[in-house]
């Protein structure tokens, strides 16, 4: 199915009965060919509302059984249709539950879809590069910053102050006309550095009244700060974060001087921009069916998730605490900062294609921004 086209990336698989639109357009996926585990894919299509980002981002698509004959009311085109629209290959018909058994028991590993010999992808293989050494994060973040309204759009000049600093628009509240003058509540200006974000981060902080502006990951701390931001959110995002140091270092330039969360891999660089350590997990978490335990209060949440990498507990500075645990292997799913405005998630709060149940997460992040801010 999908594009007579050559596919090659680490191989990973995931474990959600649905979301394969999500799947397919997350940044995270990035440079990675996709198993889902679930045996049928493809039944409910297409449609243009669950997009998480402007074009699919892994590099082939791996399932059981394809469904070319969607039933859904929203559904405008299949998902073969799809793939071979933005030339991406994909491969039905073969054993899934196979293919993620070898990777549970010898871990992720590169592979090739193509429409080539065995001979011939065994040694084409060989010649390409590895995941583990491609900075992917420059392949899928945003090359100019811009307001979120719905949609990507390019960011107008945002007005200045007679200092020189841009200026925070006010959220006029009440009817045209009702108490004209008396009320007006500063809007929340949240940065979303960009190293993979995916759309619904945008949406939801959009939906609790923020304005949002998505900046390009390697958008300097001073230029960051000169925004006048009310709180700065790191998103998630593909690849090793020890080869992100140029986004690390403003990391670690606006730690304590703005409310921050990071998300996956912002999670990962807030724990490497103050001296932690990451390493790879052998075959990943992928799912929508994670549980995760909050340690403050015991309760466990069941989470969707997608990282291949994940913060060493034991390198971690002072001050800064492990919050969440995985149940399943015991790896670092969260922190939280004793005594800066910071906190971080492994985990995906903003995902759909399993649990909503995380969402809260951003009235969090919110809390915090308003008690720094006043």
């Amino acid at each position: 199915m999908g594009a007579l086209a050559t596919g090659h990336g680490e191989v990973v698989f995931n474990t959600s009965m649905t979301g394969y639109q999500e799947v397919l357009t997350d940044p995270s996926y990035a440079g990675q060919l996709v198993t889902l585990t679930y045996p049928l894919v493809g039944n409910y299509g297409i449609n243009p509302q669950d997009f998480e980002s402007a074009k699919i981002r892994v590099a082939g698509l791996i399932v059981r059984e394809h469904c070319d004959r969607p039933s859904h009311g929203q559904s405008d085109r299949t998902l073969d249709e799809y793939l071979k629209a933005q030339n991406i290959p994909g491969i039905c018909g073969v054993d899934t539950r196979a293919i993620t058994r070898r990777l549970r028991q010898h871990g992720v590993m590169m592979g090739l879809l193509t429409t080539e010999s065995p001979e011939a992808a065994v040694a084409q293989l060989a010649e390409m590069p590895r995941y583990d050494d491609q900075d992917l994060v420059r392949t899928v973040t945003t090359e100019a910053q811009y307001r979120w309204d719905g949609e990507p759009v390019t960011l107008e000049a945002l007005p200045l102050t007679a200092s020189g600093n841009i200026s925070r628009p006010t959220l006029v509240v009440g009817s045209p006309g009702e108490n004209s003058g008396e009320t007006q509540e500063p809007r929340p200006r949240i940065l979303v550095t960009d190293v993979g974000v995916k759309y619904n981060i945008l949406r939801l902080l959009q939906e609790r009244g923020c304005e949002v502006i998505a900046m390009p990951a390697a958008t300097s701390a001073e230029d960051m700060l000169a925004m006048n931001p009310s709180g700065i959110l790191l998103s998630p995002g593909p690849g090793d974060p020890q080869l992100l140091d140029y986004v690390v270092d403003n990391v670690r330039q606006v730690l304590g001087r703005v409310p921050v969360m990071g998300i996956c891999l912002g999670h990962q660089l807030v724990a490497r921009a103050l001296g932690g350590q990451t390493y790879k997990l052998p075959f990943g978490h992928r799912g929508g069916n994670h549980p995760v335990q909050d340690m403050s209060s015991g309760r466990v949440y069941i989470t969707a998730q997608n990282h291949g990498f994940a913060v060493d507990p034991d390198t971690l500075p002072a001050g800064l605490e492990v919050s969440h645990i995985n149940l399943n292997d015991g790896t670092v799913e969260g922190t939280r900062h004793r005594d800066m405005p910071l906190f971080t998630i492994q985990y995906h709060s903003e995902a759909s294609p399993g649990p909503r149940d995380n969402e809260y997460i951003f009235d969090q992040f919110l809390g915090m921004v308003k008690e720094f801010n006043h």
